[in-house]
């Protein structure tokens, strides 16, 4: 766990989130304050529909924020330009549009473009950087296999080490997970919690692997009925912020276990 004291990477004031349908502004959560400190691991929780992707779409600058501020190492980006996201934000999505054509260092590559020149010229700083990525993953071994070989698995990791590329104090991912049997789930979840441990970046996911979050993550926002809660899992189990997340008509949360369980 971070101290106290720790340099806060990520702060919203007042924060509210939503999309634009034709000349609508539509609300979807409002008033959401979060501080996430470096060397942090932060899950966002909640139904489907709730806003998870709206709020790191936000975060990102996909979309445009209704109100509120948002700021990383202290500096207001709300309205900061594409280019200058891209050395504080690293960005993985679930479904992404890149080659799978590529080999697993190419595409680690690409998490370089922000400091590249106009022809994409790799420095020996570029490729150390890339090298070290890989490593922090695990990929070195298979760095020259195409990406349209590696399981579900392996190609998340690959993500994750084009993110670590692009050496941003921030890394939001949106829903890691998916597609990835239970233990490829407790692997991807583990090895996001040592990489923050290890290197003081600031993670944040969406998830919906709510009892992986409890037992791996410093801090958890849950979106609910257009608000946002948020605090340790300690805090939140005590303020029973649990309890009406999900109908209670088939599961339940087992305050005991610190999980969700079936009726």
């Amino acid at each position: 766990m971070t101290s106290e004291t720790s340099h806060i990477v990520l702060e919203t004031r007042e924060l509210e989130i939503g999309y634009r349908k034709k000349k609508e502004l539509i609300s979807i959560a409002k008033n959401i304050d979060l501080s996430i400190a470096e060397g942090e691991l932060v899950a966002v929780i909640g139904e489907n529909g709730s806003g998870k992707s709206t709020l790191l779409k936000t975060l990102s600058g996909i979309i445009e924020s209704i109100k509120g501020q948002y700021f990383i190492n202290s500096k207001d980006i709300s309205k900061s330009e594409p280019s200058e996201l891209a050395k504080e934000i690293s960005l993985v999505l679930t479904e992404q549009s890149v080659s799978r054509n590529l080999t697993v260092a190419e595409l680690v590559a690409l998490g370089r473009q922000p400091y590249t020149n106009w022809i994409g010229r790799l420095t020996q700083k570029d490729l150390s950087a890339i090298m070290k990525a890989m490593q922090q993953v695990g990929l070195e071994d298979i760095r020259h296999k195409k990406c349209y070989e590696l399981s579900d698995g392996q190609f998340q990791k690959v993500l994750i080490a084009r993110a670590l590329a692009q050496d941003t104090p921030l890394i939001i991912l949106d829903e890691p997970t998916t597609h990835l049997d239970l233990y490829h789930k407790a692997y991807v979840l583990n090895l996001l919690k040592q990489i923050s441990r290890n290197t003081g970046k600031a993670i944040l996911f969406a998830t919906h692997e709510i009892n992986l979050a409890l037992q791996l993550c410093d801090k958890l926002a849950i979106l609910k009925d257009g608000k946002v809660q948020f605090g340790t899992p300690k805090e939140l189990i005590s303020q029973e912020a649990f309890h009406s997340l999900f109908p209670e008509s088939l599961i339940y949360f087992d305050k005991t276990s610190s999980s969700f369980k079936v009726k």
